[in-house]
């Protein structure tokens, strides 16, 4: 009788990329400290992506801010991005009357590609928000 040889595919450490030569064979990470590594890294991925949308959102919402209180309805669009404005970031986006409205926490206004208009402050912005739980003693 012939006996096979198997060898082993050993899979690399995800964070470090030695060579894992121990443990099950689906294994990832060659110690502790390179999971925790890791995942720490991949957390950081998240909180950087949330900060620099939170960012563009404010640029965006002081642009419009400043917009609404000089008084301008209408812009065009080239002259609203050289200030800074992004488009395609928004709190909001609805369909009204066959127009696409789009919001900026409580500023709305109307894109076209070529321009952007009605732009003005939402009246009586209502948040409802869950109420907490209370926690039973």
């Amino acid at each position: 009788m012939e006996y096979k040889k198997h060898s082993r595919i050993m899979p690399s450490c995800l964070e470090c990329g030695d060579k894992i030569s121990y443990g099950r064979s689906d294994k990832k990470f060659c110690c502790d400290s390179c999971k925790a590594r890791y995942y720490n890294n991949m957390a950081k991925l998240g909180r950087t992506y949330r900060r620099r949308v939170i960012s563009c959102i404010t640029k965006n919402y002081n642009i419009l801010e400043e917009l609404v209180k000089s008084g301008v309805k209408s812009i065009d669009i080239v002259d609203i991005i050289s200030l800074g404005f992004i488009p395609g970031i928004m709190t909001a986006h609805s369909r009204v009357r066959g127009r696409e409205e789009y919001s900026c926490f409580d500023i709305k206004y109307i894109m076209t590609p070529t321009r952007l208009y009605s732009i003005s402050k939402i009246k009586n912005v209502s948040i409802h928000l869950q109420p907490e739980e209370k926690i039973q003693e």
